[in-house]
């Protein structure tokens, strides 16, 4: 259909002006002045999901090559933190980066951020295991070794991180679950060895925080990278994470990440006013998706509430389009974005949701 194949192409292009010659994505425009100008590891794991959709290897390699060269670049730091277990936050392998000297920025931003470095392995384990080459060189198969270490170093299943929206430290489920999904993906490769129990502490603890993503908080946004990309829990503990979401955190134009949420919180006393995420849409949209395939291979259903569900989300997220770009999030109950527009990652799955729909 000749209008999907325009909307795709425009959020398509969208992505691609926030590329650095080196391959990283910026987290949004250059030009922004809130410091998303700049490259973090997660946002060019989830920014680079819609080029795997379309199956653009050369992109999808370009980027993890860029990832790969960061690491190599601090191979040092990481290796003294295998050696030495970090208790400085800057000692942590650090979120973000210059895109084109692979430089750390310096600044505090709640750099503590387990969750990105588990993101990292598990796409090198998946796109190893659906035949894109990755890991070419044995420094670059070094490098894997050592990221695997490192989660052993700083014992990821209880080590309190700032986990994906980069606050403060607690034992999150989303950064447990993202370095044990990594684990598991590697080892099917033979690549590297994996500590004795690494997976079996992990696979403990997040059973014991879940459905919680933390001490602090019953449910929050962050939790459904658990079912999609990392597919590391089971679907009723998963449907189970969306009821919650749904109840407590779904709004007009977004999801809210959690209750209380301070960032860009309308309400002078950063109170119940919380900020709705553009991206929840097309994440509920895309997990929908899976369940309602799912529902066809057992069942041959072919409307399904899954299905409706997809659809819902997926025009809940057409919504959200402001002058053809989709915004990091709205002020609560507003029609007014905040200033990361486009945000890379938003524009990445609302790419996965629609080319999922089929439609």
């Amino acid at each position: 259909m000749q209008i999907k194949e325009d909307i795709l192409e425009k959020h398509l292009d969208n992505i691609r002006a926030l590329q650095s010659e080196s391959g990283l994505f910026l987290a949004s425009r250059s030009d922004v002045s809130t410091g998303y100008n700049k490259a973090w590891l997660r946002d060019n794991f989830y920014t680079c999901l819609a080029f795997e959709e379309i199956e653009d290897w050369q992109t999808v390699k370009k980027v993890w090559k860029a990832l790969l060269s960061i690491f190599v670049k601090h191979k040092n730091k990481i290796s003294w933190a295998v050696k030495n277990k970090p208790y400085n936050t800057y000692q942590y392998i650090h979120a973000r980066y210059n895109p084109e000297t692979f430089e750390e920025f310096w600044e505090e931003w709640g750099n503590k951020q387990n969750d990105a470095v588990g993101a990292i392995i598990f796409k090198i384990g998946d796109l190893e295991h659906r035949g894109v080459k990755i890991i070419e060189t044995e420094e670059e198969k070094e490098i894997l070794q050592i990221l695997t270490d490192y989660l052993n170093s700083i014992e990821y299943w209880h080590d309190p991180d700032n986990g994906v929206w980069e606050e403060y430290e607690e034992t999150h489920a989303s950064s447990i679950g993202a370095c044990l999904a990594g684990l598991k993906a590697i080892a099917k490769l033979g690549l590297v060895k994996i500590p004795h129990g690494l997976v079996e502490k992990g696979e403990e603890s997040l059973k014991k925080l879940l459905p919680r993503e933390s001490k602090s908080k019953f449910t929050d946004l962050a939790l459904l990278s658990l079912i999609y990309p990392f597919d590391v829990v089971p679907e009723k503990t998963a449907r189970e994470i969306v009821r919650h979401l749904e109840y407590h955190l779904e709004k007009d134009r977004g999801v809210i990440r959690y209750k209380n949420d301070k960032y860009y919180n309308k309400n002078q006393d950063e109170v119940s006013e919380e900020a709705e995420w553009c991206f929840g849409f097309s994440w509920l949209s895309i997990i929908y998706n899976k369940w309602s395939e799912d529902d066809k291979k057992f069942g041959d259903i072919t409307d399904s509430d899954d299905a409706k569900k997809a659809a819902k989300y997926l025009e809940k997220a057409f919504k959200t389009i402001h002058n053809n770009q989709i915004p990091e999030l709205y002020y609560s109950d507003s029609d007014k974005p905040n200033d990361n527009t486009p945000l890379g990652w938003a524009e990445s799955l609302f790419i996965v949701a629609l080319l999922k729909s089929g439609k």
